[in-house]
C-alpha cells in the first residue's frame, strides 16, 4: 500500500514539474496560480534544485530509500530544465549596449512607481542612455513634463504624451509617454485616450506619426494578474497583440506578463501579435525587472520592448545600478536599428 502511495505521490510530483516547467504545453500559462508561478523562473530553477538535494539527503534513510530518489530525479530533471531555459534567454544577461549608430534608436521603459522616483532621477538616466523613446507606466503627465523638462536643460528634448484612466487609483491611472521630435510629431490616437480602445485597468498609450515616417509606439501597462483580475490581464494581453498588427511598430512598457504568457498571441514568429521580445534577442530575456527588492536573476521580467519586423534589436541593458531609486522596477533599455 505504502509503495503504491509513493508511486502515485511521485507521478504527481512529476506532473506538476512538468505543468510549472512546460506550461505552455499544457495550455494553462494564463490560467492562475500556474501564471503567477512561472513567471520567476529564476527562482523556481532554484527551489526545485534546492529539493532535489533534499530528496537526495533523505534518500540515505533506507525505508524512504527509493521514494526520496524518484522525487530527486523529478525534481533535479526539472531544475535542469529550467535552467536551460533561462540559459537560452540568455543567462546572467548582458550589461552594456552597442555604439549608438546614425540610424539606430534607443527605447526605455521604467515603471516609475508614481511619485516614488524624481523626475530628475528619470531624465538623468533618460538622458544618459540617449534615449529617442520613453515609456514611463504610473507616471502622469504632469511628472512627466517635468521629466521633459529636465531632458531640455540638460541637452536632449523630448515631446511629452500621455494616457489616463481616472477610475484607477493613484499614479497607476496614467501613462506618459516621451519620444524624441527627431522621430518626427506624434499624437495619442482618440480612442487611447478616451478609453474607449485601450488596456482594462491601466491605461496604455498609442501614439501615431503625424509627420515623417516614424512607427506606430505603443507605451503599454497591462493590469497585474490578481486572482481576481484573471481576465482582464488576459483581455489586456490580447489588447496588445492587436496593436502590433503591422510592420512597424514598438512597444515598451510594463506588460505585467514574461514570454512564457504570451504563448499563441503572436502571429508569423511573434511573441505578441507581429512583435517579438528584445530581452530575448539580445540575452537580457532571463533578467528580472521586478522587483528591485531581489536579485535580478530572481526576479521576473515582466517589462519589454517588443518591435514589429521592421526592427532589430542589437543590444540591451537591465539597468541594475538603481535599484534604490525609490520604483520597484528596473529600468530597460533596448537599441534598434531598421531593417531595410
Amino acid at each position: 500500500m505504502l509503495r503504491l502511495l509513493g508511486i502515485l505521490v511521485t507521478v504527481l510530483c512529476a506532473i506538476a514539474a512538468a505543468v510549472l516547467t512546460w506550461p505552455s504545453f499544457f495550455h494553462v500559462e494564463r490560467i492562475y496560480p500556474v501564471a503567477q508561478i512561472v513567471s520567476f523562473r529564476g527562482l523556481l530553477a532554484l527551489a526545485f534544485a534546492a529539493a532535489a538535494v533534499v530528496f537526495l539527503l533523505l534518500s540515505l534513510v533506507r525505508p524512504i530509500r527509493g521514494f526520496s530518489l524518484a522525487l530527486a530525479c523529478v525534481t533535479g530533471v526539472a531544475a535542469i530544465a529550467g535552467g536551460v531555459i533561462l540559459m537560452g534567454r540568455g543567462g546572467t544577461g548582458t550589461d552594456a549596449l552597442p555604439a549608438k549608430t546614425e540610424t539606430a534608436i534607443r527605447v526605455m521603459t521604467w515603471n516609475t512607481a508614481g511619485p516614488a522616483t524624481p523626475p530628475a532621477t528619470i531624465a538623468k538616466i533618460a538622458v544618459a542612455m540617449d534615449a529617442d523613446i520613453v515609456a514611463l507606466p504610473e507616471t502622469t503627465i504632469e511628472t512627466g513634463e517635468q521629466v521633459a523638462i529636465a531632458m531640455r536643460e540638460l541637452g536632449h528634448r523630448m515631446w511629452a504624451h500621455h494616457a489616463e484612466d481616472p477610475s484607477t487609483e493613484w499614479d497607476a491611472g496614467s501613462t506618459t509617454l516621451l519620444i524624441s521630435p527627431e522621430l518626427g510629431d506624434y499624437a495619442i490616437i482618440e480612442s487611447s485616450r478616451d478609453g474607449t480602445s485601450n488596456t482594462s485597468t491601466v491605461p496604455s498609450a498609442v501614439a501615431m506619426p503625424t509627420s515623417g515616417d516614424g512607427p506606430i509606439v505603443v507605451a503599454a501597462h497591462a493590469v497585474a494578474p490578481r486572482p481576481s483580475y484573471m481576465q482582464e490581464w488576459r483581455d489586456d494581453l490580447q489588447w496588445l497583440a492587436d496593436q502590433c498588427g503591422t510592420a512597424n511598430v514598438i512597444m515598451a512598457g510594463d506588460f505585467n506578463a514574461t514570454v512564457d504568457h504570451m504563448t499563441e498571441l503572436g502571429i508569423d514568429g511573434g511573441d505578441l501579435g507581429l512583435c517579438r521580445d528584445t530581452a530575448v534577442a539580445t540575452g537580457n530575456g532571463a533578467i528580472g525587472t521586478w522587483s528591485a527588492a531581489v536579485p535580478a536573476l530572481l526576479g521576473t521580467p515582466i517589462d519589454h520592448v517588443m518591435t514589429s519586423p521592421h526592427w532589430e534589436a542589437t543590444g540591451s541593458l537591465v539597468l541594475r545600478s538603481m535599484d534604490d531609486s525609490g520604483s520597484d522596477h528596473r529600468p530597460f533599455i533596448v537599441q534598434l536599428e531598421p531593417v531595410d
